[in-house]
């Protein structure tokens, strides 16, 4: 049987015109159909960016049937992330259910004075983050709480949902527990995590400094007017909800299975079982209210409530219109179109891959950099292409890390420069992609609009733009003896790099 013919490498246009059409498609969609573009259409238009990358592939001769099989594996390494996505949804009812996040709400408000809210909120998901090593998790926790307080406090919900992500990236990357700070150290090699951590302070320390200042800034001049006083809100609240500190045990519970490493997706689940079954006891009245089916005994009741609130979405009864949106939030159902969102992306993201476009794009910005500075940027523009063009800071991560690594080496530049570069613009920039799996879960848990949220995310914009700075000016940029190889040695080790 003669050998199947191989793919032709594509060329640099072959690379971009997928790029393009993708660009060209959600500018159309996000310039027609506005915030709504969420709700399906832009995951029509990666859809249809997908099908084009594998006409361009297929001119190149690759198979359909390898392309479907790419495509396949994008999605299979996002269920992971789904099922997790998913679990919040559920996570986020069944806590309002429990009266979980109606007391941090209640006890917020009550505590927090308005003029220091954004920069209280930044601080304390800084510090959740650091101790969950997770910025999903201190998100879909208690960020929601706090982009709830700011609505019942009659302040921007958009610079709220900054403030979180600020503080969550900022905890995410000062912790040895999250996996992006194990990863990418190792990617990079020759490096430990606490010394990954250390170097990352140069520049996630200042840029949430400043971040913080702004927020003050932001919060001294905020108006708080709700469309109710912030004292009928708490009396809302408690009339609605059963107020006592009992109800933060399932955030409580997180945190424990959270330090010990249990995995995600069944530390949220076991929350999520443990926060419906306290409901029952502590919130009794909201769960009748919520099942409303009089012909249920208590068996029925707890088992419809605990479904209900899981897969639809509790809803809350306090008579106060404000106050039940903020607390009935619709479960995993509402977070379906944000599934479609993150497979529509990594089908797109793995064709790319598969057909060598990703590399062919990366190529140029590798072997054009010569100075110091201009690798440090070629860095962070590689990392952050990836997370508009991949949709996935893994692939952000994991690129740039291995592209990298070996032209550092030989130039002598430390490899705690290369894993800060990608850390600072792999990672912190994945949540201002709404297409982007962190962008996508960000927007959903938190139910304010990537576009809306982007322009207070101060951190993670300033985190790339501190990184390069460094580079050029050579802050914080070490040296370290290049190793003495043969030539034959050095151009395998560029080859495979």
């Amino acid at each position: 049987m003669p050998d199947e013919p191989q793919p032709r490498p594509p060329t640099l246009l072959d690379a971009l015109a997928p790029v393009i059409v993708m660009i060209a498609l959600i500018a159309l969609t996000i310039a027609t159909f506005g915030v709504g573009a969420t709700d399906g259409r832009l995951q029509v238009a990666l859809m249809v960016s997908a099908a084009f990358a594998s006409l361009v592939a297929l001119k190149n001769g690759y198979s359909s049937a390898a392309l479907a099989d790419a495509a396949i594996g994008g999605v299979t390494t996002a269920v992971g992330a789904i099922f997790i996505l998913l679990s919040v949804g559920a996570l986020i009812d069944a806590w309002n259910m429990a009266g979980t996040i109606p007391t941090v709400v209640d006890y917020g408000v009550m505590l927090l004075n308005p003029s220091v809210f954004f920069l209280a909120t930044a601080s304390i998901c800084a510090i959740v983050g650091m101790v969950t090593g997770s910025s999903w998790t201190t998100a879909g926790t208690l960020g929601v709480a706090f982009v709830g307080m700011a609505s019942v406090m009659g302040l921007s919900d958009a610079t709220a949902a900054g403030a979180v992500i600020c503080g969550a990236y900022f905890g995410d990357k000062m912790t040895p527990l999250s996996e992006t700070t194990i990863l990418v150290p190792r990617l990079v090699g020759d490096l430990s995590v606490s010394e990954h951590v250390r170097n990352m302070f140069w520049t996630a320390g200042p840029a949430l400094g400043i971040s913080l200042a702004i927020f003050l800034v932001i919060g001294l001049s905020a108006d708080a007017s709700g469309e109710v006083s912030a004292d009928a809100a708490v009396d809302a609240l408690e009339g609605a909800f059963n107020v006592s500190l009992l109800n933060l045990l399932p955030l409580a519970l997180l945190v424990v299975f959270t330090v010990r490493k249990v995995p995600p997706f069944l530390a949220i689940l076991g929350s999520v079982l443990f926060a419906g079954i306290l409901a029952c006891f502590t919130q009794w009245p909201a769960v009748q209210a919520f099942v409303d089916d009089s012909s249920l005994g208590t068996f029925g009741t707890v088992v419809k409530g605990v479904y209900g609130a899981m897969a639809t979405g509790f809803v809350s009864n306090s008579g106060i219109e404000p106050v039940d949106a903020l607390f009935s939030l619709g479960g995993m159902a509402s977070l379906l179109t944000t599934v479609w969102l993150v497979l529509a992306a990594m089908a797109f993201a793995a064709i790319l891959e598969h057909a060598g476009f990703l590399e062919r794009l990366l190529l140029p910005i590798v072997t054009r950099a010569r100075s110091r500075g201009q690798f440090v940027l070629a860095v962070n523009a590689s990392a952050i292409s990836l997370n508009v063009t991949a949709g996935d800071q893994y692939v952000a991560d994991v690129l740039p890390s291995r592209m990298f690594r070996g032209e550092f080496r030989r130039r002598g530049i430390a490899p705690q420069v290369l894993s800060r570069a990608v850390e600072d613009s792999g990672t912190v920039t994945s949540p201002l992609v709404p297409w982007n799996t962190c962008g996508a879960y960000m927007s959903g848990v938190l139910g304010v609009q990537t576009a809306s949220y982007l322009p207070f995310c101060f951190f993670n914009l300033l985190s790339p733009v501190l990184d390069v700075l460094y580079g050029f000016i050579g802050f914080k940029v070490r040296q370290v003896q290049p190793p003495v190889v043969t030539a034959a040695p050095e151009a395998v080790e560029a080859q495979s790099a």
